[in-house]
């Protein structure tokens, strides 16, 4: 049996704050396990004609987040994949029991000073805009890290390659899973 095969069969769903890398490290966790990737803030953009920022801007972010929980309905309805939620997408109670009745959720978990760094050197999210990174990521640890506490698997990650922490959801996934040992033939089980 390939080694993979018990992880192919249900849509694995990282959660996590922004910056903590579901995009860039759920890609590579689809290609180590050949599952189709999913981003589901460009899932969001693409369903709108519009990027995460307008969307924000013209409709708020209720509109955003009702539009963020049908799509990832919509992807959580397909065969397995992997995919990358937005940082507030595990809040919305029923995004949260979508992803617990469909999928195996992984929550990946960083430093906070390692994701303030991270998430200063773009400019498109629009929690940041004329904010502190480091305000905002404390204030949203605080609101968040209950939901998140409630994902099926928790990897802590930290400042290193993207491959290192595929490599560490790969084993938690598969602790998680029990991956059973096959069973010796009976006549190898020892008896009283």
């Amino acid at each position: 049996m390939d080694r993979y095969e018990p992880l192919r069969r249900r849509t694995i769903a990282l959660v996590g704050l922004m910056g903590v890398g579901k995009s860039s490290v759920g890609k590579r966790l689809a290609a180590t396990l050949d599952l189709p990737f999913r981003d589901a803030d460009s899932e969001v953009e693409a369903a709108a004609g519009r990027s995460i920022s307008d969307i924000f801007a013209d409709l708020g972010e209720a509109a955003f987040r009702e539009g963020e929980r049908r799509v990832i309905a919509r992807l959580l309805d397909q065969p397995p994949l992997v995919l990358a939620t937005g940082g507030g997408a595990f809040m919305n109670e029923q995004t949260r029991a979508l992803i617990k009745s469909k999928a195996i959720s992984v929550w990946l978990k960083a430093d906070l000073d390692v994701l303030a760094r991270r998430v200063s050197r773009k400019d498109s999210r629009p929690l940041l805009i004329g904010k502190d990174p480091m305000e905002v990521l404390k204030a949203q640890a605080a609101a968040r890290y209950p939901a998140y506490g409630e994902a099926d698997v928790t990897v802590e990650t930290g400042d290193t390659a993207h491959q290192v922490t595929v490599d560490q959801v790969i084993a938690a996934l598969k602790a998680y899973l029990g991956e059973a040992r096959p069973e010796a033939p009976a006549s190898e089980v020892p008896t009283a």
